[in-house]
């Protein structure tokens, strides 16, 4: 009995032809080649700033994948901790709607005072709550990888590091939505640089943790403290570089929230020790 087999169609074509059906052919249309290049050239800065962010949340697992062939199980940790990480990462994108339009129409008026208070208010917003997030998860570690598997727990020191690299980057993605527009070109230098200090900084890492004949688990832990360290620097740079274009103090850190913070972790450190 001959077997009925359905022909599946090219992924283009699932997809074209129900567009040119709602939609209809495109009528008038008249390319503009040089002006798409121009707009493509005005934008780049901004496209490869946005590649370099996700590039500096990947180069630590392809590093740590070269140094760690024969232990793969670090990399696997490594890669779980990440993902927990990601929830207080998804805030800052919540924000940029919100910043980016003002950004614009303060630039627009020569309000560049009115430009820092929003990158300070928002930024304290988005490290506030980001801190909050990374104290829920990092205090018990062992147990939130524990719901993974018992051969995550290994990852608590990784996902700590983390966490606190994802806070101590606020203040550089605050100034970046400023900088973007007031000095493309320079964000993108720094940008780079991160990612060339991360790499740099992760392969000592890897380098120390064979010095000593660390466990596998360390070196997960050294990625990660790689990221915490450049994320900080690159905050401190940019928040630096934007402070001295608008002339006014942009710092996202308030004692109240230091003084909340330290007492918040010494207990939960305590709780968790004791």
């Amino acid at each position: 009995m001959a077997r009925c087999t359905r022909r599946r169609s090219p992924s283009w074509q699932a997809a074209l032809v129900p567009l040119v059906k709602a939609f209809g052919l495109p009528r008038g249309w008249r390319p503009h080649p040089l002006r798409i290049g121009r707009l493509a050239l005005s934008t780049m800065p901004l496209a490869v700033a946005d590649i370099v962010e996700w590039g500096t949340r990947k180069l630590d697992i392809y590093i740590l994948g070269l140094y760690s062939v024969s232990t793969p199980e670090s990399v696997g940790v490594y890669y779980v901790a990440q993902q927990v990480a990601t929830l207080p990462q998804k805030l800052k994108t919540s924000f940029e709607p919100i910043l980016g339009p003002v950004i614009t129409r303060n630039l627009r008026a020569g309000n560049l005072p009115g430009i820092a208070r929003q990158v300070c208010q928002v930024g304290f917003w988005i490290t506030a709550a980001q801190a909050g997030i990374a104290l829920a998860l990092g205090i018990p570690a062992q147990g939130v990888l524990g719901l993974m598997g018992p051969q995550f727990v290994e990852g608590d020191l990784a996902l700590q590091f983390l966490l606190a690299a994802e806070v101590g980057a606020a203040a550089a993605v605050v100034s970046e939505a400023a900088l973007i527009y007031m000095a493309p070109m320079r964000n993108l230098w720094l940008s780079l640089g991160t990612i060339v200090l991360q790499a740099l900084l992760t392969v000592i890492g890897m380098h120390v943790d064979d010095g000593f004949s660390l466990s596998p688990f360390d070196r997960a832990s050294s990625a990660a403290g790689a990221l915490l360290v450049t994320l900080c620097i690159a905050s401190l740079i940019k928040t630096q570089l934007l402070r001295r274009l608008l002339g006014e103090p942009v710092s996202n850190l308030r004692w109240s929230l230091l003084l909340a913070i330290v007492p918040a972790g010494s207990v939960g450190w305590a709780a968790g020790a004791f």
